[in-house]
C-alpha cells in the first residue's frame, strides 16, 4: 500500500513540475525562432547533424598544430560547440572570430567561469569562489555578480558558462567541489544558484547548473575515479536536487550531467550518471521537466572515459538523454559508429533531431542568428574595468564572517590602549593583510622558529592578531592546518588575548579541537589581496562583519551563525568609485604631482583624497631630496608647518572650551596672568582665532641669537652639547639657552600691535595658546596631544620631535638653511620660533604624513567622532567652524581657515563649499575638508627644500588645482 502511495505522490509531483517549468530555450519571438530553427535544420546534412552534439575543447595557448586540428574538425566534421580553457583573452577572441568563419553553421562557445572568466583565462577579473558568496546575506549581489561575468562572456564571444555549481557541499572531504559550492544548506544554495542565473541570463549568456544530480557528498575526485553516491532517492529529493528544482522554475538554460555511480538512481553501479537513461530522461527530463539544453559532463574524464571505447560512450550519452557531448573524445569514429547506429535503429534520425533542433533553438537564443565577429579594440580594458573591483569589494565586505566576539574584542577600540603583534601561520601571502592593519595602529610583526621565544616575545603585547593565510591560486588547494601550526595556535591563545583570522576554507576550522581561549574568529575565505584589506578594516571597524557561516564547523557554528560587528567610523580604504569619484579624472593628480617634480618646485609629495569616510586617492611622489637618493613612501612623514595649529593645538582649545574652562570671549588677561595690564590684556579668545586681534603677523626670534658679526648661532646663547643650563635642542649639535623660552613669551607680550583693525594672519595666536595650554595642563605638547588625540586616533606617525621615535630615514627633510642652523634640517621642526621652543611650537613643529592628517580632519568632519570615541560635540565643531567677522570680510573661522571671501584671496580653488575648512603650511602642505561633499584633501611636501626661497610650488597654485581636479571628479552616479 506504502509503494502504491508513493508512486502517486511521485507521479503527480512530475506532472505539476512539468507544468510549472516552461521551455527555457524559447524566447520571446517564437515564431521567427522557430522559423529559423526550421529554416537550418531542413538545409543540414546527416554529417552536419551529427556535428552539432559536439563541444570540442579549444585552446589558445597551444601551437598552430592545434588551431589546424580545431578547423580540421570544423570544416569535416562541421563541429557545433567549442569549450575554450586555457589562456590568452585575446588570442581566443581571434580564434573564436577565426573558427567562426570556418563554420557553416556558427558555433555556440562555451567557458567554465564560476568565479569568472579568470577561472580559464589570464589577465581576466578573477572574483571570489562560491563558497566565500555562500557567506552573503544579500542575494541581489550575487545577481549583481552573475550579470558582471554574462558581461565579461558577452564581450568575448562566449554564449554559454558552465555555471553555477549547484552542489550541495555536505561533505567536508569533498576532495573537487568544497569552495566551489555555495555551501551545505539546499536552500542557500538554491536562492544563490537562481540568483546567478538570473543575473547571468540578463545579459544573453546561458547558464548551466552542474553537476547533475548532485556532487557535493563525494568523497572522490569525477576526473580520476567514478565516486558513488549512496543515498535513497528521498534524500536525493530533499537535499541535493532542490537546487535544480528552483533553477528549473527560474528557467535556467542548462544543465551539465555528472559522471557518479548512484545506486539509488541506476542499478547498473559500473554506468556513470552522465550515461544513465534513468538518470538523464527518466529524473532529469521526466521528473524534473527540464527542458533546457542537456550536456554531458567533460567526457575525457576518468569516470567516463573508463567505462567504455570513446565512440560507445558518446552514443551512451545521446541515446541517455544527453544533446551535447562536452569534450568529446575520437570524434572520427564517433561519426562512424553513429551512423552505424542509425543504420540498425539503435539511434533513430528523430532523436537525432530533437537534440539538433535544441541545440539550434539554444543558439538562436544566445543570438547566433545574427553573429557578429568580437571586436578585439579595447579587449582586455573592457574585461577589467573598475566595475569588477568595485563589485569584487561589495561582495568581500558582504562575506567576511565575525564568529566570536568575547567581550566584544571586536571592533577594536581604545588604540591608545593596545599594544597588537601579528603572528602569521599558513604558507600563503600576507602582505597586503598588515600593510592595511597597519593603516590603523602600530602593528609588530612577530616571528621565531622556535615557541617558546615566540610566546617570550609575545608577553608585552596585550593582543595578538593571528592570520592563517593559505594559498589563493585555485579552490582545491590544501587549507589544512599541519599539526605545528595547531599547537602554535594553542599556546598562544592560552598565553595571549587572541583574534584568529582564517583566510582559507572555513573546513580548516574542523581542525580546531577548543576554541575556548580565542576570544575573537572571524573567516574571511580566501587568502585574496582584497579580502586581507577588507578583513583588516573590519577588524578595525571601518567596515561592518555581515556574513554568515555557509557550513557548519562540528557542534561549535551551525551554518548560517555569524556576528554583526559594529562600525567606529574610522576611515576606510577603497576606490574612488565606490564613494562617486571618477578614477580617470582623479588621475590627472598623478600629472600635477609629476610637475611639481619635474619643475622642482619640490623634490617629492603625498597626495590623499578621502569621500565619505573612505580613502580613495593615495599616492607619494618623488623623492626625499632633489640627489633622489630616497623615495617618498606612503608611511613616510613630514614637517606640517602651520597645518599644527589645527592639528595640534586647535583640537586643544576646543576640548577645553567645551569643557567650560573658558569661553570665546573671555579675555586673554584672564586666561595668562602675565598678559594682565599688557597691550593683549581685553583680546578675546574669538578674536584672536579669528586674526582679528591686531597681532603681529610673526616675530623673528632667532634673529636676536645670532652674532652680530658672523649672523652665525652666538655663543651667548648656544651650544654644541647639551647640559643643564643648554638643553633646547633646536637642530644637530645645536642647543638653546633653557631660559630663552620665557624671552619668547616675554617678546611675544611686549610686541606691539598693528595700528590697523581687521584681518591679518598671525603665529603669535598659537604662541600665547602653547603658554596657556602648557601651563594649565602642566605638561607639553606633545604629550597632551599624543595621549588626547593621537594615540586614541590611531595616528601613530603624527608628532612632535620626530628623531624619538621614528627612524630617520622615514622622515622628510626640509631645507638647508644657511641663515640660522647652518645644516640640512632633518627630522628638527623647519620653522625657527618652534624650534625654539626645543621643537614643541602651538604653531609648528608637528611633523605626520598624509594618512594620519585625513584622520584628524575625518575625525573634524564626522563633528567630533571617529574610532568610537567622542572627542568633540558637534555644537563644538559647528562654533569652531563658524565665521565670526564674516560682515568685515573676513573668512576665517576659529582656527580654521575657510573658503575665500574676496577675489583676491585664494585660500581654495573656489570651488568648494562655504561650510568647508582647512589650513595650509609654510613647508608646502595644505590639507581641506568638505561637509557638502564629505571630502578629505591633504598635500603634503617639502617645497622649502634646497631653500624656502623656492616659492614656484606657492606661485603656481598646484595644491589649490589638485583640488579643483577633485571637485571635477565627482560623478552624478554612486555605483
Amino acid at each position: 500500500m506504502f509503494k502504491r502511495i508513493l508512486f502517486i505522490v511521485v507521479v503527480c509531483n512530475a506532472l505539476y513540475l512539468n507544468a510549472q517549468i516552461k521551455d527555457p530555450l524559447i524566447t520571446k519571438d517564437t515564431l521567427a525562432q522557430q522559423k529559423w530553427v526550421d529554416t537550418m535544420l531542413s538545409s543540414m546534412t546527416l554529417d552536419e547533424k551529427i556535428g552539432q552534439l559536439f563541444m570540442i575543447a579549444a585552446y589558445s595557448n597551444k601551437d598552430k598544430n592545434h588551431e589546424k586540428f580545431i578547423a580540421n574538425l570544423i570544416e569535416k566534421y562541421h563541429i557545433g560547440s567549442l569549450i575554450f580553457f586555457q589562456d590568452d583573452p585575446i588570442k581566443q577572441a581571434e580564434l573564436t572570430n577565426k573558427y567562426q568563419a570556418l563554420s557553416k553553421i556558427p558555433l555556440l562557445i562555451g567557458i567554465d567561469g564560476e568565479w569568472g572568466l579568470n577561472m580559464r583565462l589570464k589577465d581576466t577579473y578573477r572574483f571570489p569562489w562560491n563558497m566565500t558568496l555562500g557567506a552573503i546575506n544579500e542575494n541581489s549581489l550575487i545577481t549583481a555578480f552573475g550579470v558582471q561575468v554574462g558581461k565579461h562572456c558577452k564581450r568575448l564571444g562566449i554564449h554559454m558558462n558552465f555555471a553555477p555549481v549547484v552542489d550541495v557541499n555536505t561533505n567536508p572531504e569533498n576532495p573537487i567541489i568544497g569552495n566551489r559550492s555555495f555551501g551545505e544548506n539546499y536552500l542557500n544554495v538554491a536562492n544563490k544558484s537562481v540568483a546567478f542565473t538570473k543575473g547571468l541570463q540578463s545579459e544573453h549568456v546561458l547558464a548551466s547548473a552542474k553537476h547533475f544530480p548532485g556532487h557535493g557528498d563525494t568523497a572522490t575526485d569525477s576526473h580520476h575515479t567514478l565516486p558513488t553516491v549512496d543515498f535513497a532517492k528521498e534524500r536525493l529529493d530533499s537535499i541535493e536536487l532542490v537546487p535544480y528544482k528552483k533553477t528549473f522554475e527560474a528557467g535556467i538554460a542548462g544543465v551539465m550531467v555528472a559522471h557518479l555511480s548512484i545506486p539509488s538512481l541506476e542499478p547498473t553501479t559500473s554506468l556513470p550518471s552522465s550515461l544513465s537513461k534513468n538518470i538523464v530522461t527518466g529524473l532529469l527530463k521526466n521528473e524534473l521537466g527540464f527542458q533546457g539544453l542537456i550536456i554531458t559532463d567533460a567526457l575525457n574524464m576518468k569516470a567516463s572515459a573508463n567505462f567504455a571505447s570513446s565512440e560507445e560512450i558518446n552514443l551512451a550519452a545521446i541515446l541517455a538523454g544527453n544533446d551535447v557531448l562536452d569534450v568529446p573524445l575520437n570524434i572520427p569514429e564517433t561519426v562512424i559508429r553513429f551512423k552505424e547506429a542509425l543504420q540498425t535503429g539503435e539511434l533513430t534520425e528523430e532523436r537525432l533531431d530533437y537534440s539538433v533542433r535544441k541545440i539550434l533553438k539554444t543558439k538562436y537564443w544566445a543570438g547566433l542568428n545574427s553573429y557578429k565577429p568580437i571586436e578585439t579594440q579595447n579587449l582586455l580594458a573592457d574585461l577589467n574595468s573598475f566595475e569588477n573591483e568595485l563589485l569584487h569589494r561589495k561582495l568581500i565586505e558582504h562575506s567576511i564572517t565575525l564568529l566570536k566576539n568575547k567581550e566584544a574584542i571586536l571592533p577594536i577600540k581604545e588604540l591608545d590602549k593596545k599594544k597588537i603583534a601579528y603572528v602569521k601561520l599558513g604558507d600563503g601571502e600576507n602582505d597586503s593583510f598588515i600593510s592595511m592593519l597597519r593603516n590603523y595602529d602600530n602593528i609588530d610583526v612577530i616571528s621565531s622558529d622556535n615557541l617558546d621565544e615566540l610566546i617570550s616575545k609575545l608577553k608585552s603585547y596585550n593582543l595578538v592578531i593571528i592570520g592563517y593565510h593559505k594559498s589563493n591560486t585555485n579552490p582545491w588547494k590544501n587549507y589544512k592546518f599541519n599539526n605545528k601550526e595547531l599547537v602554535w595556535l594553542y599556546e598562544i591563545a592560552r598565553t595571549n588575548k587572541v583574534v584568529l583570522n582564517i583566510f582559507a576554507s572555513p573546513y580548516s576550522l574542523l581542525q580546531i579541537k577548543t576554541f575556548e581561549n580565542i576570544e575573537g574568529l572571524v573567516v574571511s575565505y580566501q587568502n585574496s589581496e582584497l579580502s586581507q584589506e577588507i578583513s583588516a578594516q573590519i577588524i578595525f571597524g571601518a567596515l561592518e562583519a555581515k556574513g554568515k557561516l555557509p557550513v557548519s564547523i562540528n557542534n561549535t557554528f551551525a551554518e548560517g551563525e555569524g556576528l554583526k560587528s559594529t562600525s567606529l567610523k574610522r576611515l576606510a580604504y577603497s576606490i574612488p568609485e565606490e564613494v562617486g569619484l571618477s578614477s580617470k579624472k582623479l588621475n590627472k593628480i598623478d600629472s600635477m604631482a609629476n610637475i611639481v617634480i619635474k619643475d622642482q618646485m619640490a623634490p617629492g609629495l603625498q597626495v590623499l583624497v578621502a569621500r565619505k569616510g573612505k580613502v580613495v586617492y593615495r599616492k607619494s611622489f618623488g623623492y626625499h631630496t632633489n640627489e633622489k637618493k630616497e623615495k617618498v613612501k606612503n608611511y613616510d612623514i613630514y614637517d606640517v608647518a602651520s597645518l599644527t595649529k589645527i592639528l595640534a593645538t586647535l583640537p586643544l582649545i576646543m576640548e577645553l572650551e567645551e569643557q567650560h574652562v573658558f569661553q570665546l570671549e573671555t579675555k586673554l588677561g584672564e586666561l595668562l596672568p602675565s598678559l594682565k595690564n599688557s597691550n593683549k590684556d581685553t583680546l578675546t579668545v574669538k578674536e584672536i582665532l579669528s586674526h582679528t586681534a591686531r597681532l603681529k603677523a610673526w616675530i623673528p626670534f632667532y634673529n636676536k641669537t645670532l652674532d652680530s658679526i658672523t649672523k652665525k648661532p652666538s655663543e651667548e646663547y648656544y651650544q654644541k652639547k647639551m647640559s643643564s643650563r643648554y638643553n633646547i635642542k633646536v637642530a644637530d649639535k645645536l642647543y638653546l639657552r633653557n631660559d630663552y623660552k620665557d624671552s619668547i613669551n616675554f617678546i611675544v607680550k611686549t610686541a606691539e600691535q598693528r595700528e590697523r583693525n581687521g584681518y591679518k594672519y598671525s603665529d603669535l595666536t598659537f604662541f600665547i595658546f602653547k603658554q596657556y595650554i602648557e601651563d594649565y595642563y602642566k605638561k607639553d605638547l606633545n604629550s597632551l596631544t599624543q595621549n588626547h588625540f593621537y594615540k586614541p586616533l590611531g595616528a601613530n606617525r603624527t608628532t612632535y620631535l620626530p628623531l624619538s621615535t621614528l627612524p630617520k630615514s622615514s622622515i622628510v627633510p626640509t631645507e638647508i638653511d644657511d641663515y640660522y642652523r647652518y645644516q640640512l634640517v632633518h627630522g628638527y621642526v623647519h620653522d625657527m620660533g618652534a624650534a625654539m621652543q626645543n621643537g614643541i611650537g602651538g604653531h609648528a613643529g608637528l611633523f605626520s604624513n598624509a594618512n594620519d592628517v585625513a584622520k584628524i580632519m575625518q575625525m573634524y568632519l564626522q563633528k567630533g567622532y571617529y574610532g568610537g570615541k567622542r572627542y568633540f560635540l558637534p555644537s563644538t565643531m559647528d562654533k569652531f567652524n563658524h565665521r565670526y567677522f564674516e560682515k568685515q570680510e573676513v573668512r576665517r573661522g576659529l582656527g580654521f581657515d575657510k573658503p575665500q571671501i574676496k577675489e583676491n584671496e585664494k585660500a581654495t580653488c573656489g570651488c568648494v563649499s562655504d561650510k568647508s575648512f582647512g589650513h595650509s603650511g609654510f613647508t608646502g602642505t595644505y590639507t581641506w575638508a568638505d561637509p557638502e561633499t564629505e571630502i578629505v584633501y591633504v598635500f603634503l611636501s617639502n617645497r622649502v627644500y634646497p631653500t624656502m626661497e623656492n616659492k614656484k610650488l606657492i606661485k603656481s597654485n598646484i595644491r589649490t588645482e589638485i583640488q579643483q581636479y577633485i571637485q571635477e571628479a565627482i560623478i552624478n552616479e554612486q555605483y
